[in-house]
């Protein structure tokens, strides 16, 4: 059972990294970005390419690759989102924006990599076992684990400590307010997109490490999970959505160690109804009034 609860927590780690990436341009902005999966997916393989074409260490390789990301949500931000800023039916007209977004992305990733499955050299990393108790982890889950509470308490400090923060906080407040007292809304909006989409890079290219390989389909994979991670932890928190993807991740796995690896895809969706029962606004969610 320990076995299946450290597992539990490695794999919350990485569904914890994409919600977090999800939830920072929602609590922000109020924006519902559908292209993150799809980011996350080219995460996954611009990571393998990378790796493959240059043979970079591994801690090269992912500042690397959330730097692409960052890219990527610049232009996300740009074409699918600013255009639409300021019309009555902004939210919604943006979420479709990014559904195009990313359906464009998975076809280009398509025409660079084929429909087959890309994989990292089988020697780009050794994964090493180690035994701690009993308990038998890998290198590579090692550093998911650490490199994704690394991203993930980094955020949290830029969003509590630092002038970024304040100025995310207070678009998130009133974006008209900030505008008055000077703070760049554009900028601010279109640096949380290129932080989100970073994070959802990272995640991307830490889930085709442990698992070896990318397809098109790694996005959708995960995508249903994310948004039960962000909805379990509150909509627009960020220790939600880490505690959340945590404890998902040990709920899938007691799931498979207590009756079958079958009834896995059902957690999420359980735990979702439980909550919302319970505790409507979720695990960290609070009553939040926003003017606009």
């Amino acid at each position: 059972m320990l076995q299946q609860l450290a597992n539990g927590v490695f794999a919350g780690s990485i569904y914890a990294l994409f919600a977090i990436g999800f939830t920072l341009v929602f609590g922000i902005l109020r924006h519902l970005n559908l292209a993150h999966a799809a980011i996350f997916t080219a995460g996954a393989f611009v990571g393998i390419e990378i790796a493959t074409r240059t043979g970079m260490p591994i801690w090269v390789l992912f500042p690397v690759v959330a730097a692409v990301g960052a890219l990527a949500g610049l232009l996300l931000e740009r074409v699918a989102f600013r255009p639409l800023a300021g019309r009555d039916d902004e939210h919604f007209a943006g979420l479709i924006s990014s559904v195009a977004f990313g359906g464009v992305l998975i076809a280009l990733i398509q025409a660079r990599y084929g429909t087959e499955p890309k994989s990292f050299k089988q020697d780009y990393f050794p994964n090493q076992l180690f035994e701690f108790g009993g308990i038998r982890v890998t290198l590579t889950q090692l550093v998911t684990l650490g490199l994704a509470l690394v991203l993930m308490l980094g955020l949290a400090w830029l969003v509590s400590a630092t002038p970024l923060g304040r100025a995310m906080r207070a678009v998130a407040e009133n974006p008209t307010a900030a505008k008055v007292v000077g703070v760049n809304v554009h900028s601010v909006t279109a640096g949380t997109y290129a932080l989100s989409s970073a994070l959802g890079t990272v995640a991307g290219a830490l889930l085709a490490l442990n698992l070896g390989q990318a397809d098109r389909g790694l996005g959708l994979s995960i995508e249903l999970i994310g948004f039960a991670v962000i909805i379990l932890g509150g909509l627009g928190s960020l220790w939600g959505a880490m505690a959340a993807g945590i404890v998902l991740g040990l709920a899938e796995a007691l799931t498979i160690h207590y009756f079958d690896s079958t009834w896995k895809g059902l957690v999420p969706f359980a735990l979702l109804f439980l909550v919302l029962v319970i505790r409507p606004r979720g695990l960290f969610g609070h009553v939040k009034v926003r003017e606009v």
